[in-house]
């Protein structure tokens, strides 16, 4: 099968085995689009060469802005619920294909308004296959941070942080990037003050301007201060998440994402006590192919 892991600005795709292993990769840069028939054209062209049957996509591809809107599901629910809900499309030109859509996720009681996700369940999806039973903290660090709760093979908890955007419309857009260089290296030095910074007194709005005055009486460089700022939005994102609070407090969180994005936040979990489990993206594609062979149990039972 082919598993299309299709995002507000990227695409991936992976062709899977027939036991769920990953063959084949390819990604290119490829959002939202304004016409179904867009959507039909470009995954014609990078699934090209691949004749797989099933093609199952995930991600904001199944949003209202997407190719096909898919209905959010309700927590708490595991992998049945998740394979029950697939529905199946065809489009003008993929008749012989089977594409399938995967729903995404609402949590409607963890607080005032609903928190959603759509494509990082697939990623769970994989990981609820090994984590043995009991509680688990999932994070799905990226544009917009997901913190999922599991319990028992169910997701319990869908938290939001929008860290990863703020953190570019800061640097791109603000005053706060004036003082800031093209050079994005990672300073452990400056991010560690960030994350200090973030447990002090005065609030995430007065902690956001010292990013100025750090640069303005040159506490910094120019090329620490991006560090520096990163270092005050993820440390403000995991006390908001209460890890610092439970009692009795995680003793890891499991990171999923690429190796870029898990680094800065393996170091923030790590200085303040809480260990770290690593893993990779692409278990959205084995997510996938488990979801998949779920709805075909189904199908031959």
């Amino acid at each position: 099968m082919i598993a299309v892991d299709w995002g507000t600005s990227n695409l991936r795709l992976y062709r899977m085995s027939a036991s769920g292993e990953v063959l084949e990769r390819r990604r290119c840069e490829g959002g939202l689009y304004d016409q179904p028939e867009q959507y039909a054209e470009v995954l014609r062209r990078e699934i090209q060469g691949w004749d797989d049957r099933d093609i199952v996509l995930s991600g904001m591809v199944g949003s209202r802005s997407g190719w096909k809107e898919m209905p959010y599901l309700d927590c708490p629910l595991g992998q049945q619920e998740l394979a029950a809900a697939m529905q199946r499309f065809s489009p003008p030109g993929f008749d012989d294909r089977r594409l399938w859509m995967i729903p995404g996720v609402r949590d409607r009681h963890s607080a005032s308004v609903p928190d959603v996700m759509r494509g990082e369940e697939t990623q769970i999806a994989a990981l609820l296959d090994v984590l043995p039973g009991g509680t688990h903290v999932i994070c799905l660090p990226g544009t917009h941070s997901k913190w999922v709760t599991v319990r028992d093979g169910q997701i319990i908890t869908v938290r939001t942080a929008m860290t990863g955007e703020l953190f570019a419309v800061l640097r791109n857009y603000s005053i706060l990037g004036k003082l800031m260089s093209e050079d994005e290296r990672f300073d452990a030095y400056a991010f560690d003050a960030g994350l200090r910074r973030s447990a002090e007194s005065g609030g995430w709005l007065q902690h956001l301007f010292s990013v100025r005055t750090a640069g303005l009486f040159r506490e910094f460089s120019e090329a620490s201060l991006p560090s520096y700022l990163s270092g005050i939005l993820i440390g403000h994102e995991i006390r908001a998440s209460d890890l610092l609070t439970r009692v009795p407090r995680p003793a890891q969180v499991h990171l999923v994402g690429s190796d870029r994005l898990l680094a800065s936040y393996a170091h923030a979990l790590t200085t303040l006590g809480i260990g770290v489990q690593r893993h990779s993206e692409h278990l959205a594609a084995v997510g996938m192919a488990k979801l998949l062979a779920l709805v075909e149990g189904e199908a031959g039972a």
